[in-house]
């Protein structure tokens, strides 16, 4: 005999869906610009999202590609395409920019 009640969800549990787990990192990079500027960049495993940061302790914006080799966008203006060596990134109110590693 077990002094523990049912657990009320238990069925419930044991129907859902499988969870997805986010995407780990699989490299974060500084890039400097043709503009003397730096950029930091998270790459994702996957290569359907990245996570991009204008100044280092800034905020990040996430930009997602629908499919992986795809622009990654994010409202607003941002793009970004390329690999960790070599991006074109575009931000709001600011024109298109080459970075590199």
């Amino acid at each position: 005999m077990s002094s523990t009640a049912p657990d009320p969800m238990a069925s419930q549990l044991a129907n859902a869906a499988p969870v997805e787990l986010p995407p780990a990192i699989s490299e974060s990079v500084t890039l400097r610009c043709g503009d003397n500027s730096l950029i930091y960049v998270d790459f994702f495993q996957g290569n359907k999202q990245v996570q991009l940061k204008t100044e280092k302790g800034g905020p990040a914006t996430m930009l997602k590609a629908p499919e992986a080799g795809q622009p990654f966008e994010a409202a607003g203006g941002y793009k970004l395409t390329g690999t960790p060596k070599n991006v074109n990134v575009t931000v709001p109110g600011k024109a298109a920019k080459t970075c590199h590693a």
